[in-house]
């Protein structure tokens, strides 16, 4: 069974009505017993009843509310629609809330897809969509929001690595550098979670992530070893390139011949002071090339 709507009355004329029953049937209960008529008695209590029945049956409904229609025991719909309406006194309504909600999730220390602690926690938008299944296909629902947010944040990070520190190519995913993706893969789990309780996830983003303290100083000493290796990979990388370039274009202008031995010496004066973290202080030969 789904949602459906719920038959009922524009509230204000009930209400109006409820109110003069109400009211005539005490003005002639007063009258009857200031004239001892006790004839009247009678019918003022049965008209008074009727218009507390009328009153009863009315009830407001607020922006972006609804109120789930029981009656005795079976689900009769809902209203969705803000006003003041009238229903079946009989009817249970429960309100529920439409209103679009934040669940700030408490910091979570789990393993990544790499057995590392890390924690993590989660901000998770979302609303009721489906008034029924909010209502009735779970005990409570706000509560099962929260229980199925964590498994669904615990799940992400057990399927994935924090991070990366193989040259795995620009394609590699991780917790941390692919924020998006971790973003679309959350909505997604929560959603197929969710759908159990009515509930639409709007938004689902992770809040907080970080190595757990007792190895965060030395995930951090890794992390600035691998970025000092690719630094020190691109220098070598250009330096080589400009060494290339520098033999070719002396041998291109044929401006000075080298045999093996002095190749390979400028090669290695070459790379030092590329690849050199200091400058270099060069030494001037006032002699052939060969002294």
């Amino acid at each position: 069974m789904g949602e459906k709507s719920v038959k009922v009355i524009p509230g204000y004329s009930m209400l109006v009505i409820g109110i003069v029953v109400l009211a005539a049937s005490i003005g002639t209960l007063a009258w009857g017993a200031d004239m001892n008529s006790g004839w009247i008695t009678v019918p003022s209590i049965v008209f008074m009843l009727i218009g507390i029945f009328i009153l009863v049956g009315c009830f407001v409904v607020n922006p972006n509310d609804a109120k789930v229609m029981v009656l005795f025991g079976k689900y009769a719909g809902s209203a969705r629609k803000s006003g003041i309406f009238w229903a079946n006194p009989f009817m249970i309504k429960r309100k529920i809330s439409l209103r679009a909600r934040n669940l700030s999730g408490q910091k979570l220390k789990v393993n990544d897809k790499l057995g590392n602690p890390i924690e993590i926690a989660a901000v998770v938008v979302w609303q009721v969509d489906e008034t029924y299944k909010a209502a009735f296909e779970v005990d409570n629902y706000e509560q099962y929001v929260v229980v199925q947010s964590e498994a669904a944040v615990r799940h992400l990070a057990q399927s994935y690595p924090y991070d990366s520190f193989e040259d795995s190519g620009a394609e590699a995913i991780t917790l941390r550098a692919s924020t998006d993706k971790m973003s679309n893969f959350l909505v997604a789990e929560l959603q197929e979670r969710l759908n159990r309780a009515g509930v639409k996830v709007i938004e689902a983003r992770l809040s907080h992530l970080a190595y757990a303290p007792e190895i965060a100083e030395a995930m951090l000493r890794r992390q600035q070893a691998s970025a000092v290796v690719a630094a020190r990979t691109q220098i070598v990388y250009g330096a080589v390139s400009m060494v290339e370039m520098a033999l070719k274009q002396l041998s291109d202008k044929h401006l000075v011949e080298l045999d093996e031995e002095r190749r390979a010496s400028m090669v290695s004066n070459l790379l030092v002071v590329l690849c050199s973290e200091s400058a270099a202080s060069p030494v001037i030969n006032t002699g052939t090339l060969y002294q």
